[in-house]
């Protein structure tokens, strides 16, 4: 009877084994319907961007289809006016404005990260060089500043994907400086300094991993904006290569003949709206799944 009392009781007291961290973060993220729906876009987008000229079923710049042909079985996207497929410059042009995007974002995350993690962590005179020189780019909205640039340094791939980064530095140096004046109170943090760690460690280990989540729902909007700023230089004969179909370049095509041949500017505008709708649907579910606060992890 002892002996059966015992098995029970043990058997009640054993653990159960619990979900890690990993695993708790994967059922968020499969719940939240709009990280599923803009990830599936984004996929396709960047496999589309990468096998470009594969898929495409015409060289982008052969114009012997037509004039302004409309859609067709032939031309399922029409033809522009030098006779060039739609639907092949618009799937080669992703590759392009995507990469801007993704560029551009990723360097200004890389250096208004690392501005606003020094500004935050050391404070004092330091914090307040920093954000005196953020809240300088601040002032200036973003396109108004990229065009700025732009003008001055001279158009082309290299010197948009400058121009907007820098437009972006601010975006990411004041989100994550606020996080790190919060984070560096924690105890973990307080622990680590008072044990002797060095201000570089106790950045990168102790502070570092706990902005990984403000830090890609930044980005993921930061190229969504990147995306629409490249699209706008370009239409402002200001963007990349104007023989490198674009987006933006396709749009600035098409408005001499929005009337006539209204496929020439619908079809690059359709491109953008979904590709930044897909990317502010991946944000926003992954500011809700990667909020801890508020999150039941039951059902």
């Amino acid at each position: 009877m002892a002996a059966g009392s015992a098995i029970a009781t043990a058997g009640t007291l054993a653990p159960v084994p619990q979900q890690t961290t990993g695993g708790r973060l994967l059922r968020r993220l499969r719940r939240e319907r709009k990280v599923v729906a803009g990830l599936v876009i984004i996929v396709l987008l960047a496999v589309v961007a990468v096998l470009g000229p594969l898929l495409a079923p015409h060289h982008p710049d052969t114009d012997d289809f037509g004039i302004l042909n409309p859609p067709s079985l032939e031309h399922p996207l029409g033809t522009d006016s030098f006779g060039r497929d739609l639907l092949s410059r618009l799937i080669v042009g992703t590759r392009v404005s995507f990469s801007v995007g993704f560029l551009a974002a990723t360097a200004a995350l890389l250096i208004g990260g690392s501005l606003g993690l020094i500004a935050g962590y050391y404070g004092r005179w330091v914090d307040s060089l920093i954000s005196r020189a953020v809240d300088l780019l601040w002032a200036f909205p973003v396109i108004i500043l990229a065009v700025a640039l732009v003008a001055i340094f001279g158009a082309g791939f290299k010197n948009v994907v400058i121009a907007i980064a820098v437009a972006f530095i601010d975006d990411f140096a004041r989100i994550i400086r606020g996080e790190t004046l919060s984070i560096k109170e924690e105890d973990f943090t307080m622990a680590a300094r008072a044990l002797g760690a060095r201000d570089r460690e106790v950045m990168l280990r102790h502070i570092g991993p706990n902005l990984v989540a403000p830090l890609t729902v930044q980005l993921s909007f930061a190229v969504g904006i990147g995306i629409i700023t490249e699209s706008t230089l370009t239409f402002l004969g200001l963007g990349v290569n104007p023989t490198t179909p674009t987006w933006g370049l396709m749009l600035n095509e098409g408005r001499d003949f929005i009337r006539q041949a209204w496929w020439i500017s619908v079809f690059p505008g359709l491109a953008i709206v979904i590709t930044v709708m897909a990317l502010n649907l991946l944000g926003d579910g992954l500011r809700d799944a990667l909020d801890v606060r508020g999150v039941s992890d039951t059902g």
